[in-house]
């Protein structure tokens, strides 16, 4: 079992002896923790070519290994005949619907592509490469693969040591660094070298690189004729140091020679070819300073002219782009107050809503009859398949309903309040199943990171389960979220943390002044910008009676410099060497001399996008000043402290709720703590002396 480490006086009496015992108010009815490890996933539906078959993945938990696998599964259109294929992920049929390429370990090692025939379901492994493949796609013809991986570049710094002796085990050698971005989260220390498109034929044989150069390149999309990929990247010399700038590229496949097909200053990405080869769909915005932008749809010619914005009206950022199969129009996905919704744009800007509804759906293919392909959630349901067509909403998978057929699920309610300056905020309320508005339950206060993330209308098995233990939970998009417009999402650039402590406060007092909520026993937890705020929050109010915060930013001026990449760098009006003043008015540490509320840490050691040392010198401080706090230390786990083992997101779950348990007061506590400083004891007011 992999090993916790936390930092505080004794673990046991940090946070009670039992940190999954429940309150006294939880219910036997709602979502148990146990569940988790019978959890399943689906996603990454396609449609066979013919539109009779859907190929997907399927998920499940491996409770002796501590992992979900990923395997294929495929089903008929109408979601019958449900069956496993094979292990792996990232499907993608051939052209004439008779293989399926997908991804899964090989030889000699590590992920390699593989190809099945329906006919036999034999499996042929197509590469034996080094580093792991990326985006596959299927030649025009179904011949071959194109694919993206790293190419790994020679030591930038080389030395030459003398003869080792015969026999002698010397240290490990060196990592040489010389990129400016050199580490990303959830994969570590880069190889040195460049992401490049490669090309492979589909029965197997050696990769052809096809792009060349010291740049990263992104996936390829082939254009109808097969000969050439079209793809996002940046091929300059500086491009480390230009922030928030690509371009579209085409590659020729027989050639390599390489033409940019875009010029404006802002990010280009995702590019994706129409069917008949004519037009070249992509996403992107104009550059500025502002820390956060909404990308617009964008179409032109092949040959890269006549770009123009077809959805900026929308003030909706796009994702998910799918070409109609007669090139007229494109089908994509917005999310929007909490929701998730599809919408097709034509080539001349009209836009068209083809899902509405309190849900959140993720578009993943487009047959040729316009049938849309997904996943989709709301509070009460998890994710499944899902197809809509005009009228016809169907859905494909229902892999949940053996371990929540009989659960009972706390209600989920919306709301709108007004924070202090008057802007409207939304957010919801996850009630205890067995909800009684006569009584008196506390409240948790759980936020969103980014900052510009976004909480909505999914189903959500961590607020469940806080329910189920007789927790009402609160969660809300306060200003800076997506899913708002550009003006919401941007009224925190230079001033994160600031007045969305405002919109949490506002979201909580309201639910208080529904009168179902014991306001001695307020609660507030969130992870990374969310870890951030609720470090904040405890530097600015005492009215919670313990917080959580989770792989948090807590010192700006540290951060910048030791998170995976140098672009945290251009969110603040100056660089630190120029002046530090930003930095430090927005780094909760500046507050931690205010805190008395009981805090507690959790952060994964991996963590490179929120390093340890930031949830360290926080600890630190506030051990320094003699606040109850512990910290949590996370084995084997990147940003998120429980992304890589099934036993970490239980760990997590109930290491915060453990530590709201040994702080939450009783009845008769309460009534303690609010009696009048000067009043009689108890036996002297009912008559007795």
């Amino acid at each position: 079992m992999p090993r916790i480490l936390i930092i505080s006086l004794l673990a046991a009496a940090a946070i009670g002896q039992n940190p999954s015992a429940a309150p006294s108010t939880a219910t036997s009815k709602g979502l148990e923790l146990a569940t988790l490890l019978d959890w399943e996933r689906v996603g990454n539906p396609q449609f066979s070519p013919d539109g009779t078959r859907i190929v997907y993945t399927r998920s499940w938990t491996d409770k002796v290994n501590d992992r979900m696998q990923s395997e294929l599964w495929i089903m008929a259109r109408n979601g019958d005949g449900q069956r496993f294929l094979t292990e792996g992920g990232s499907p993608r049929w051939s052209p004439d619907g008779t293989r399926i390429a997908f991804t899964r370990r090989g030889k000699p090692d590590g992920t390699q592509i593989h190809v099945m025939h329906l006919d036999d379901r034999s499996v042929t492994q197509v590469t034996r490469l080094t580093e792991g493949p990326g985006n596959l796609r299927w030649s025009p013809n179904g011949r071959s693969l194109a694919f993206s991986m790293q190419v790994q570049q020679k030591d930038g710094f080389p030395i030459k040591l003398p003869k080792r002796p015969k026999g002698a085990k010397w240290a490990p050698e060196p990592t040489v660094i010389t990129r400016l971005n050199y580490r990303s989260d959830r994969r570590g220390y880069r190889p040195s070298g460049f992401r490049h498109l490669f090309v492979v034929d589909a029965t197997g044989g050696t990769p052809r690189q096809i792009t060349s150069g010291d740049f990263d390149h992104g996936g390829g999309e082939w254009t109808p004729d097969g000969k050439a990929l079209v793809f996002s990247g940046l091929r300059a010399e500086d491009a480390d140091w230009q922030v928030r700038e690509s371009e579209v590229y085409a590659v020729t496949i027989d050639s390599g020679e390489v033409q940019q097909l875009t010029t404006r200053t802002g990010p280009d990405r995702g590019p994706i070819v129409s069917p008949d080869g004519k037009w070249i769909a992509y996403t992107g915005f104009d550059t500025n300073r502002d820390t956060y932008n909404v990308s617009s749809i964008y179409v032109m010619a092949r040959d890269g002219s006549n770009p123009r914005a077809l959805t900026a009206a929308q003030d909706r950022s796009p994702g998910s782009l799918i070409w109609s199969a007669d090139s007229s129009a494109i089908y994509y996905t917005t999310r929007d107050r909490g929701m998730s919704h599809a919408f097709k744009v034509t080539r001349d800007g009209e836009i068209t809503q083809l899902v509405r509804g309190n849900l959140q759906f993720r578009l993943a293919d487009v047959d040729f009859r316009g049938a849309l392909l997904g996943t989709e959630t709301s509070p009460h349901r998890p994710s499944d398949i899902v197809l809509r067509h005009g009228e016809e909403q169907r859905q494909l998978t229902n892999v949940h309903a053996d371990v929540l057929g009989d659960v009972e699920l706390g209600a989920v309610e919306e709301f709108w309040t007004a924070s202090a300056d008057g802007l409207k905020v939304q957010g919801w309320i996850v009630k205890p199943p067995d909800f009684d508005p006569t009584k008196q339950y506390p409240l948790i206060l759980q936020i969103h990171g980014g900052p510009h993330g976004m909480y909505g209308v999914n189903f959500d098995f961590e607020r469940q389960n806080h329910a189920a233990n007789g927790y009402v939970v609160v969660y809300t998009n306060p200003r800076g979220s997506l899913g708002y417009g550009k003006q919401f999402g941007n009224a925190i650039n230079n001033a994160y943390p600031g007045q969305d402590y405002d919109d949490l406060m506002a979201c909580v007092d309201h639910v208080i002044a529904q009168g179902y909520i014991d306001t001695d026993n307020l609660f507030v937890y969130g992870g990374s910008g969310g870890g951030v705020l609720t470090c904040w929050i405890v530097g600015k109010t005492d009215r919670f009676a313990a917080a959580v915060s989770m792989f948090p930013v807590t010192n700006w001026i540290s951060f910048v410099g030791t998170t995976d990449g140098p672009y945290w760098y251009t969110n603040f009006e100056k660089l630190p060497w120029e002046g530090i003043e930003e930095h430090w008015r927005r780094s909760p540490l500046r507050l931690v001399g205010n805190v008395t509320t009981p805090t507690m840490l959790i952060t994964g050691e991996l963590d490179l996008r929120t390093p340890m040392a930031q949830t360290e010198e926080y600890y630190q401080a506030l051990r320094l000043r003699k606040i109850d706090s512990v910290m949590v230390r996370v084995p084997d786990e990147y940003h998120g402290a429980a992304g890589r083992h099934v036993s970490n997101r239980m760990r997590r779950i109930l290491y915060v709720r453990g530590w709201f348990e040994r702080y939450r007061k009783n009845d008769s506590e309460n009534a303690a703590a609010n009696a009048p400083k000067n009043a009689a004891p108890a036996e002297a007011s009912s008559g007795r002396r």
